[in-house]
């Protein structure tokens, strides 16, 4: 297994996996090209992905917030975590997480926070597990 960051040649790898999450088909590269690049270059986005056999099998996303408070200290936020079916349960998603926590201290976040659609149990015991608190604060969301 490889822990790494998303490279610039990644992008069908990537968005490959995303069908294990809730995408139900992959934007052309073309349709894409502009939030690709602004994605690769900000220093704030991360993408972290688990490598096995050669192919993205495991990701998530965590981004550093500027803050103007706590200290002012930045936060994080964790966002599309996603393993392929196939490779479940074999601590990618783990591993990933933790790389996210080890950019988000290294960043001198004062928390990092994850967002979950998901109401399964697994699921939600596994975020637990990684360490995150469900009770600590109350979530909401808009669609735009």
């Amino acid at each position: 297994m490889i822990i790494r960051e998303i490279e610039s040649g990644d992008y069908n790898g990537l968005m490959e996996l995303y069908l294990h999450l809730h995408e139900t088909e992959i934007p052309s590269f073309e349709t894409a090209r502009s939030t690709w690049k602004k994605i690769l270059s900000d220093e704030n986005y991360h993408i972290i992905v688990a490598e096995e056999d050669g192919a993205i099998v495991s990701s998530c996303t965590v981004v550093i917030v500027p803050n103007l408070t706590h200290g002012p200290r930045p936060y994080a936020r964790v966002e599309n975590v996603v393993t392929h079916a196939d490779y479940r349960g074999k601590g990618l998603a783990t591993a990933c997480l933790n790389r996210a926590k080890e950019i988000a201290i290294s960043a001198n976040c004062y928390n990092i926070a994850l967002l979950t659609g998901s109401k399964k149990e697994s699921t939600l015991k596994f975020y637990e597990k990684a360490g995150y608190n469900p009770n600590e604060k109350t979530g909401f969301i808009m669609w735009l």
